[in-house]
């Protein structure tokens, strides 16, 4: 038994909580996934996962094999990589997670351009709105929009990201225009349920407007009420590289632009410095070079 390919194996069952996504993600038959773990289960004379018609869960001695078998994986894939290194050429594979507007708009364009550049590179991107934990899901490079990052991971910055109070042509004409932030209280306004849901803060000149606005649909995740927007549901907050393509087509226009919204950047997190292998290290150069200077 390949007892590298069945810790990988138990991995992905173990994180995904099924032997049928575990299969799907390995491109595996799923009686192959159970013959791995039961595999590993006899080598290692203990049972890993308790198993019921509903869900998967880890024992205590999987708890400990699962977090071993990640470090395995992981100094495999170091020594991978760092090999192909010194032939010129970057190989293995690389886990990421970013936002769901964020790859829509821009990283998936980013990935394939640098998947180009090496070819045998392999990224997996985990597409997410929530916090994740980089060691436990074994994710390499996590791409987040904020104004304070986790002071627990390494953070490089990549970009400015802007945003601007948008709605699309029929909303307005049905409702009029905004002249001034507090207007906007009498609008159906679309919000981000965990962040500036009631309150929006614009500034200008140094003037600053706090208005608390009625949010008559919310939702966690930008693009949602990107095409909330575009369907006259109302006036929404947006980051600029994920609306301005649309407002150049004239699908969105600009609510209030001589007020802006605080802005924020887009970082790179990874959890430490030391052991970044090279493929990592190219891909954080190529984003910089690539989103440095960017009209958004």
């Amino acid at each position: 038994m390949d007892r590298l390919t069945a810790m990988q194996v138990f991995t992905e069952v173990a994180t995904s909580g099924s032997f049928s996504a575990a299969a799907d993600k390995l491109d595996m038959s799923r009686a192959m996934v159970t013959r791995y773990v039961a595999e590993l289960e006899q080598w290692l004379n203990a049972r890993l996962l308790q198993r019921t018609t509903r869900s998967v869960t880890l024992t205590d001695a999987g708890e400990h094999c699962l977090r071993r078998s990640q470090q395995m994986l992981a100094l495999m894939q170091d020594v991978e990589e760092e090999t192909a290194s010194t032939e010129g050429a970057l190989r293995g594979q690389l886990r990421l997670t970013c936002s769901m507007s964020l790859g829509y708009a821009q990283m998936a364009a980013a990935i394939t351009d640098f998947l180009a550049l090496h070819p045998q590179l392999k990224i997996d991107l985990d597409v997410s709105e929530g916090s994740v934990n980089l060691v436990e899901k074994r994710i390499d490079l996590a791409i987040r929009i904020s104004s304070e990052p986790d002071p627990m991971l390494v953070s490089r910055p990549l970009a400015r990201c802007d945003s601007l109070l948008v709605a699309s042509p029929a909303y307005l004409a049905a409702h009029g225009t905004p002249q001034a932030p507090a207007e906007l209280a009498r609008h159906r306004c679309l919000s981000y349920a965990n962040f500036g849901k009631s309150v929006w803060q614009l500034e200008r000149n140094g003037e600053t407007a706090r208005v608390s606005v009625t949010s008559h649909f919310s939702a966690n995740e930008a693009t949602t009420l990107l095409q909330a927007a575009l369907a006259g549901g109302g006036i929404a907050l947006q980051p600029t590289y994920l609306a301005n393509p649309l407002l150049r087509s004239g699908q969105l226009q600009v609510v209030l632009p001589e007020w802006t919204l605080p802005a924020m950047t887009i970082h790179a997190l990874y959890p430490s410095r030391r052991h970044l292998s090279p493929a990592v290290r190219a891909l954080l150069d190529f984003l910089v070079g690539r989103f440095a200077g960017v009209a958004w």
